[in-house]
């Protein structure tokens, strides 16, 4: 069994497969980023009477990130995440950059406070939870796709680097799973988009949002690949996204201007 330190775990995928880790026996440190989703973690732990230690952890909060280096940990899983939708050209900036500060440069941090103690026992693994929008994007999720793309990047380049030093690496990469997670990513729009100054006007996205998937699907594979001493370097669910990745990797390389 395995000691798992998994971020985001206070809502949506994070939280299932924090349950489903301490559940198939593992010693999981679940980083909730504010107290009341830690207290809710423990609660809803206590009533599946699974045993895991919640803990706070904003990934951007330094006396957070001191206080989760202070675990023993094999696994190292990514997964908290802010989603901002809008136009690249009027996104506020502001927004743009807690996005990469949450998505990108917290984990960053978390990555090189934990490296030490991977390297040192020659043994780990480091799990980045990217998204399918790490490998394509949409009209007005430019800015989140583009953490994702970096992660993308950065995972990538470890698993060359430390490999070799026998710390393993891996993305998984999700689709829109209906956890509330791409709704309020593009419900935080409506906060500073005003149609009477706005540039561009926004896609109608009830489509994207009504035909979300059951999270269970990713929770499942979470649950296996995390711990699992062999599997694909890219995870992808649903099985749907996988085709549809292929498909824009495709258009990307014949598209014209």
């Amino acid at each position: 069994m395995a000691n798992i330190l998994i971020t985001g775990a206070g809502t949506g995928l994070g939280r299932g497969a924090a349950l489903g880790l301490a559940r198939a026996g593992h010693h999981v440190v679940a980083g909730a980023e504010i107290w009341s989703q830690v207290r809710d973690l423990r609660a809803e732990a206590q009533r599946q009477e699974v045993t895991l230690e919640a803990v706070k952890l904003d990934v951007t909060d330094d006396l957070d990130r001191r206080h989760a280096f202070g675990h023993d940990v094999d696994i190292l899983v990514l997964n908290a995440g802010i989603q901002e939708a809008g136009a690249v050209v009027e996104i506020p900036m502001e927004r743009v950059r807690r996005s990469f500060e949450v998505n990108v440069f917290g984990h960053l941090h978390l990555v090189q406070g934990f490296a030490p103690q991977l390297l040192r026992r020659g043994s780990g693994k480091v799990v980045w939870v990217s998204s399918a929008a790490g490998i394509r994007t949409r009209p007005w999720l430019g800015v989140y796709a583009a953490t994702k793309h970096a992660i993308e990047a950065l995972a990538w380049a470890m698993k060359n680097e430390m490999e070799p030093r026998g710390i393993r690496v891996a993305v998984i990469n999700p689709g829109p799973f209906r956890t509330g997670y791409n709704d309020t990513g593009v419900e935080a729009m409506y906060q500073w988009w005003e149609p009477a100054t706005a540039l561009l006007d926004p896609p109608d996205f009830r489509d994207y949002l009504d035909n979300q998937y059951d999270p269970q699907e990713m929770v499942d594979a979470m649950v296996e690949v995390i711990p699992a001493d062999h599997h694909p370097y890219r995870t992808v669910r649903p099985a749907a996204s996988l085709q549809q990745d292929k498909d824009f990797e495709s258009r990307v390389w014949t598209a014209g201007t």
